[in-house]
């Protein structure tokens, strides 16, 4: 269980890192294309990122997926959390920077704010997806820097950018769930459109998994 919160607080690490390089960027593309460099760190060293699992939930979805999810999910919050905290304090200019970040994130209107970040569920998948299946980093590059100039929300990066700003309140955390819960619907969704679940698979004679025909 430690190992798994700690995989989530490393990869909370990077994410702080990233939401900091953009934050002191003064163009939006440049800052987000730096900001790929969480993701890349977090894939190839197999860092547990909420939002880049939560895409395989629908493939594989027993107790031993959903706690490393959870716990991952924990240890991201607890790392962006404090160790953006600490950014905040170190460099008071990021931290002016993520305060106006953080109202102009808190007057969206919540159903907004949930279609902004399932189309980033749907990028983070694509590029963990991508990196995966054919061992390219192709779609970090542009799926990363994608998300972040569309205005799509990514609930991580958020809470990086909440404890940067040194804000808490309520509507803050409500914004949170709000965001985590467009995420895991953005992520499941391209695996559910091409059928990738687990339920009623078939298996052969050693319990090994069929692929399914596809019709031309």
């Amino acid at each position: 269980m430690l190992r798994k919160i700690l995989d989530g607080v490393s990869a909370g690490l990077m994410i702080t890192i990233g939401c900091s390089v953009y934050l002191a960027c003064t163009s939006k593309v440049v800052g987000a294309v730096l900001f790929a460099v969480a993701l890349l760190t977090i894939c190839y060293k197999g860092l547990s990122l909420f939002t880049g699992k939560v895409g395989y939930i629908p493939e594989k979805h027993g107790k031993e997926e959903v706690s490393a999810l959870l716990l991952g999910l924990l240890g991201n919050a607890i790392a962006t959390c404090a160790l953006g905290y600490l950014v905040g304090l170190a460099l008071p200019n990021l931290q002016a920077s993520a305060q106006v970040l953080y109202e102009s994130k808190l007057t969206q209107e919540w159903w907004q704010t949930f279609i902004r970040a399932i189309f980033c569920g749907v990028l983070m998948y694509v590029a963990v997806s991508v990196y995966r299946e054919n061992k390219t980093i192709v779609g970090i590059l542009f799926a990363v820097p994608v998300f972040i100039l569309s205005g799509f929300e990514h609930s991580i990066a958020n809470m990086a950018y909440f404890g940067i700003s040194a804000q808490v309140s309520f509507d803050a955390f409500l914004f949170i769930l709000i965001v985590i819960a467009g995420n895991a619907v953005g992520g499941m969704l391209l695996p559910v459109l091409q059928g990738k679940l687990s339920i009623g698979k078939k298996k052969n004679c050693d319990g090994k998994e069929i692929a399914n025909e596809k019709s031309n």
